[in-house]
């Protein structure tokens, strides 16, 4: 599983996609980001997920995300995203 900070806004953006592409070559069949830990979080986190789930369908794995906070759900749907980052079982 994935866990993703406690901040994640632009200036963190970049190297956080890095640490995580790192840890999900680990992972098995599945990809599971979890979000909540997230406290301070800007429409970054939703490029940094994105970029998570992209590598993985690369790698042939599933992704999902589990305990996304409802604000970071609500950008996702601003953005036409929400359907990219579904909820893990």
């Amino acid at each position: 599983m994935l866990v993703l900070p406690a901040q994640l806004t632009h200036a963190e953006a970049a190297a956080c996609t890095r640490m995580l592409a790192q840890a999900m070559r680990a992972e098995p069949q599945q990809v599971v980001a979890d979000a909540s830990g997230l406290q301070e979080f800007d429409s970054s986190a939703l490029a940094v997920l994105l970029e998570c789930r992209r590598e993985a369908l690369l790698q042939g794995k599933a992704f999902a995300v589990a305990h996304l906070p409802a604000r970071l759900r609500q950008l996702a749907g601003v953005y036409g995203v929400a359907d990219l980052l579904a909820p893990a079982a």
